[in-house]
């Protein structure tokens, strides 16, 4: 397979509405600036031609692969929303605002993920520029994720007979938080294997969800770059090797592990969050294995600089042929 790195973005991604989104230590506008810094670095014309845009948000029967009718009803209740998005006194918001702010923009992120998927598994390589949502269940959203944007685009694939029975899909989350939604929706699915290092002294602590992680890498509380990177390097070639011909690889980049985040408490320099990114990619492309990246957490306001600087490694080292030509085939500008 020729390599062909995709961008999956949208101006819909953004949360912000008169200043809401400043009461939640999550940075809403990441995607849009971090789309902005890539195309500073490269250019529109060129960042153009890898870029690839959802045309439409997720489907409501797309929803309901993996989510029940009743907890889509539960989205319609402003209340409960807000205590998913842990911003609990926006239950008074009427549901249309809310779901315009808020939830409008995941829906559109999880038709990108799906979008993702179905690229890397043509071109080896995508990454969106949003999703990630790892603790949305398959009847529960919480820790601001409402639905389930990795199981989605799985069960699509396999729907559309892209992913068969018995095809491996490996999920590879390095978010500094577990990744306990993913993990009981796929609590007894033997095709998906899931490495998972994340702050043990932090949020959600699932101990169920706990039991579909085969390769858990706890951490301590300000855990830094040396250790941090020993282990990943030690036990993300071992996984690989563990697994049967994988398909797909999902990859949730989150970096809350940045040492300036309020919330996942480890102190990873800017170079370390830089480090790991390279290391992933380096290793599955390696490897062989189609894979997506996703933005997971990250509450700085420099998280877009993060973001921007690992794509760009993704594009400098992938988006040209031997004689300097934009890498791609068809793009569709953001």
């Amino acid at each position: 397979m020729k390599l062909h790195p995709k961008v999956i973005c949208s101006p819909h991604y953004d949360i912000q509405c008169c200043g809401i989104e400043k009461l939640h230590p999550f940075d809403g506008c990441k995607y849009g600036r971090s789309w902005q810094e890539i195309e500073d670095e490269f250019g529109s014309d060129l960042i153009n031609k890898w870029s690839v845009s959802p045309k439409s948000q997720v489907t409501n029967d797309e929803l309901l692969t993996v989510h029940s009718e009743d907890y889509l009803s539960l989205l319609k209740s402003p209340q409960y929303v807000a205590r998913a998005i842990e911003l609990p006194f926006l239950g008074f918001l009427p549901i249309w605002l809310l779901d315009k702010i808020v939830v409008e923009p995941m829906r559109w992120a999880t038709k990108g993920t799906i979008l993702a998927a179905e690229e890397a598994l043509n071109n080896g390589m995508a990454i969106n520029l949003s999703g990630g949502y790892h603790h949305a269940s398959k009847e529960n959203g919480e820790g601001f994720c409402l639905y389930s944007d990795i199981a989605i685009s799985i069960a699509l694939l396999r729907k559309s007979g892209k992913l068969l029975t018995g095809d491996q899909i490996l999920i590879i989350d390095l978010d500094a938080h577990q990744g306990n939604g993913l993990e009981r929706i796929f609590l007894l699915d033997e095709d998906v294997r899931i490495l998972d290092m994340y702050n043990r002294d932090i949020y959600p602590n699932d101990s169920l969800a706990k039991k579909k992680i085969d390769c858990d890498i706890p951490l301590n509380s300000g855990v830094g770059d040396q250790e941090y990177l020993t282990k990943l390097k030690a036990w993300l070639p071992n996984f690989l090797e563990g697994s049967s011909n994988p398909k797909i690889a999902f990859y949730n980049a989150g970096n809350d592990i940045y040492e300036s985040d309020p919330l996942g408490k480890l102190h990873i320099s800017a170079q370390g969050v830089f480090e790991r990114d390279k290391f992933v990619f380096d290793t599955l492309t390696k490897a062989k294995v189609p894979w997506v990246m996703l933005l997971s957490g990250g509450y700085t306001k420099g998280s877009y600089k993060l973001i921007a600087n690992s794509v760009g490694y993704v594009l400098r080292t992938w988006g040209f042929d031997d004689s300097g030509n934009v890498n791609s085939e068809k793009a569709i500008s953001c």
